[in-house]
C-alpha cells in the first residue's frame, strides 16, 4: 500500500491526474490470441512440474493477472472474431484476471506493415468508416457485457505506427482520418463501458519521433485516449542492443507521460524463447515500466508467451514441451 501513496504522491507533484488511479494495480500480462486455436489442434501447456493444465492457471502460477485479446472482424476460420474472444474473455474473468480487447479493425492481422480493412468495409467512405469503427466496437463489446465480462483496457487499433484502415487511415497522408477513426472507437467504448480505459497502441518503443509525430497529429486532430501503449521487442529493435532499446523505450515511455499528461503500458513485449539473456531483457523491460515517472506506467503484457512450434513464431516463452521458460519468471520476481 505504501508504494501506492508514493506513486500517487509523485503523480500529484508531476502534475499528472488521477483519473487512472483505480487503476494502479500495475498489470502483469500475456496476450493469448492462440490460445483456442492451440488448443483445438491438440496442443496442451503443462506447468513448471510438466503436468499438463489449463494455460490461465499456468499464467496465474507464474505471476500474470491480466490477459490481452486481439479482435478481428470477421475472420475467415473464426479464431479472434466476436464468439472466440468472448469464449477466452470468459475464462480470463473466471480465472479472476483482468481483460484487455484489442481491436484490430480488419479480418486479420493489423500492424505497421498492413491495416488492410475489413472485406465489408472495402467501399466505405471516411464518415461511413468512421461509423462502421463505432458499430464494430460496441457489437464486440455488447456481447462482452452480456457475457457478464468487463473489460479494464480497450485498444482502439493495433501497433498503429502509420494510422488504420489504409489507404484512408493512412496517418502519413490523411491525419484527420486517422484521428476521426481512433475518436469514433473511443465514444463507442465509453457507450458500453464508461470507465473502461482507452489505449493508442504505438509500437517501437525506442522510437520517441515517431510517438510524438502520432500522438501530436491525434491531439492536433481532437481524437480522445486515455491511455498510450506501446510494444517492445529489444533483441529486434534496430541499430540498438537491446540493452540501449529498453533505456531507449524508458526515456520514451517518460517524456509521453509528461508531454501528454497521460499513464502508458507496455502492450506487447517479447523475445526469442531461447535467448541466453531472454529473461534478463523482460525483468529489465518490467523494471523500467515500474521506473517510469511517477509510477505512471500500468504494466506489462507479454505477446503469445505459449506460442511454442506454432506457425514459425519464435518469440514465445514457453520450451518445446509446452512448458515455461525462465522468461516468465521475470514475472514472478518483479
Amino acid at each position: 500500500m505504501k508504494h501506492l501513496f508514493s506513486a500517487l504522491a509523485a503523480s500529484l507533484a508531476l502534475g499528472f491526474p488521477l483519473a487512472h488511479a483505480a487503476d494502479a494495480n500495475f498489470a502483469k500480462g500475456a496476450d493469448v490470441g492462440w490460445v483456442s486455436e492451440m488448443e483445438a489442434a491438440g496442443r496442451v501447456f503443462r506447468d513448471r512440474d510438466g503436468k499438463t493444465t489449463d494455460l490461465y492457471a499456468i499464467l496465474k502460477q507464474q505471476g500474470m493477472d491480466a490477459i490481452r485479446l486481439r479482435a478481428w472482424v470477421n475472420p475467415e476460420d473464426g479464431w479472434n472474431g466476436t464468439t472466440d474472444v468472448v469464449a477466452k474473455a470468459k475464462r480470463a474473468q473466471a480465472a479472476g484476471m483482468r481483460v484487455m480487447i484489442d481491436f484490430h479493425y480488419s479480418d486479420s492481422w493489423a500492424d505497421p506493415q498492413q491495416q488492410t480493412k475489413p472485406k465489408a468495409w472495402v467501399n466505405y467512405t471516411v464518415p461511413q468508416l468512421a461509423a462502421a469503427v463505432a458499430d464494430h466496437t460496441r457489437s464486440v463489446l455488447t456481447a462482452l457485457r452480456d457475457a457478464g465480462v468487463k473489460p479494464t483496457w480497450v485498444q482502439v487499433g493495433n501497433e498503429t505506427r502509420t494510422g488504420l484502415l489504409w489507404p484512408e487511415g493512412d496517418a502519413t497522408k490523411h491525419m484527420d482520418n486517422y484521428a476521426r477513426f481512433v475518436d469514433s472507437g473511443y465514444g463507442a467504448v465509453k457507450q458500453v463501458f464508461p470507465d473502461a480505459i482507452v489505449i493508442v497502441h504505438v509500437d517501437n518503443c525506442h522510437d520517441n519521433a515517431t510517438f510524438r509525430w502520432n500522438f501530436d497529429g491525434l491531439k492536433a486532430h481532437g481524437a480522445r485516449f486515455d491511455m498510450i501503449g506501446v510494444s517492445s521487442y529489444p533483441t529486434t529493435a534496430k541499430n540498438h542492443t537491446w540493452q540501449s532499446a529498453t533505456a531507449a523505450c524508458l526515456a520514451n515511455l517518460n517524456d509521453m507521460v509528461h508531454r501528454y499528461s497521460k499513464p502508458v503500458i507496455l502492450s506487447e513485449v517479447g523475445v526469442p524463447w531461447d535467448h541466453p539473456d531472454g529473461k534478463a531483457v523482460i525483468a529489465d523491460l518490467i523494471a523500467k515500466a515500474r521506473a517510469v515517472d511517477g509510477g505512471m506506467a500500468r504494466g506489462v503484457f507479454y505477446w503469445e508467451p505459449e506460442a511454442y512450434d506454432w506457425k514459425g513464431y519464435p518469440m514465445g516463452a514457453f520450451d518445446r514441451s509446452g512448458k515455461p521458460t525462465a522468461i516468465m519468471d521475470a514475472f514472478l520476481e518483479l
